[in-house]
């Protein structure tokens, strides 16, 4: 019997918003009626036309392995989604496929960073990003921001937390999970500071590139500061614009000698992605959009109900999003006049318990005293979910 896992295993936790949707999925299981509004997936389905594109693959027998860092036909759509969405240039050499957005993250992260080095990551933030800095033996640094500075930070803050150990610094915009976008300007400010450390490198995390709502049209850090392109990776996929999230493809963009070491670190893990859902995801990038448009005004709906209704709650303070089928209320004024209730993390529980409905606790994102609330789900369903909750918090 093995006595003692890994010094590098033991630094992690598992992800807590799959840790509530399987509590969800035990309780629903046990047939209580639970609500689940901890999942981060859409709940539509893969379009059909990516389905047909699969099928097709699978009838032709497209099912060997394919090139480690992806098919040609896909790395040629990526490029082209790339120029056509984001007036991006990549070469194919400059593109890895991956299984999942989170996957090119991870691999990034193993390829360029050493032990003692230090990653800067705006808070609230998606709950991996800590965890596979300490997987990769780095140190994640945190700047908070909360809804008082609507969840963005500033240039001083980020300058403030350059030090010479500094090797990564990511973004991600619109917000999981406070559904919040950084604007043109606020972006090309935060990239003048990075211009002045030229050693760091910078992520920008685009998976909820297209659910987004806003006026003015997405805009990352590299499309804002346009300087950073050859130190800056850009990381996508294709599971929350078009519900794909179980085909698993992700793919990043940045500099050769970054992505070369990427597809090395992948080679010897996955080796390539699913060959059958490249096709997939092919189809996706390079076929009718509208799909999107379907999608996002869907959850631009569900976000202004249940973010008026959150608003009405006496104690919850909530932020009306940009984007993502998230929102992030600030529970605190709820929490402190409870007398069982001190902190969000007992809170998710007695909203779990108390109204069958669940959410995940701020802290699994860097911000105590708020939770997540995912809105990927029926309007009927949010409908009684905020009934429950409405109702819930009144016993307090």
């Amino acid at each position: 019997m093995i006595k003692e896992l890994s010094a590098r295993v033991q630094r992690i936790k598992p992800s807590p918003t799959l840790a509530i949707s399987a509590r969800a999925d035990e309780l629903i299981a046990a047939g209580k009626d639970i609500i689940n509004l901890g999942a981060g997936e859409p709940d539509f389905d893969t379009p059909d036309f990516i389905k047909q594109a699969a099928i097709a693959a699978i009838q032709q027998g497209f099912t060997k392995y394919t090139a480690v860092d992806g098919t040609t036909g896909l790395k040629q759509a990526i490029s082209k989604k790339f120029l056509r969405d984001n007036q991006l240039t990549y070469a194919p050499q400059q593109i890895i496929v991956s299984c999942g957005a989170k996957h090119s993250l991870y691999n990034l992260f193993a390829a360029i960073l050493n032990p003692g080095d230090e990653v800067i990551i705006p808070s609230p933030y998606w709950v991996s990003y800590p965890d596979m800095a300490k997987l990769t033996d780095a140190l994640p640094l945190f700047i908070k921001a909360d809804i008082d500075q609507h969840f963005k930070i500033t240039p001083d803050q980020l300058e403030a937390a350059i030090t010479p150990q500094t090797r990564l610094v990511i973004f991600n915009s619109p917000s999981n999970p406070t559904g919040v976008s950084y604007t043109t300007t606020e972006l090309a400010a935060l990239g003048q500071v990075l211009l002045r450390h030229p050693t760091l490198i910078v992520a920008s995390d685009d998976i909820y590139e297209h659910t987004l709502w806003t006026q003015a049209p997405f805009t990352n850090i590299l499309m804002a500061c346009p300087e950073l392109y050859d130190r800056c990776v850009v990381v996508n996929g294709v599971s929350k614009a078009y519900a794909m999230t179980g085909w698993r493809i992700g793919y990043a963009a940045g500099p050769v000698n970054i992505i070369t070491a990427m597809k090395k670190i992948q080679s010897q893990s996955t080796s390539n992605p699913t060959s059958i859902a490249q096709i997939a995801a092919e189809a996706a990038l390079s076929g009718d959009q509208s799909c999107i448009t379907t999608m996002t005004k869907a959850y631009k709906e569900r976000h202004d109900f249940v973010v008026r209704e959150l608003q009405k709650m006496p104690g919850v303070k909530c932020q009306a999003g940009d984007g993502t089928f998230y929102t992030f209320p600030n529970m605190e004024g709820v929490i402190q006049r409870a007398d069982q209730i001190n902190n969000d993390l007992e809170l998710a529980d007695y909203l779990l318990q108390q109204a069958e409905v669940a959410v995940v606790p701020g802290s699994a994102f860097g911000a105590a005293g708020y939770i997540r609330i995912s809105y990927a789900t029926s309007m009927k369903n949010l409908e009684e979910a905020m009934k429950r909750i409405k109702t819930a918090l009144g016993k307090i």
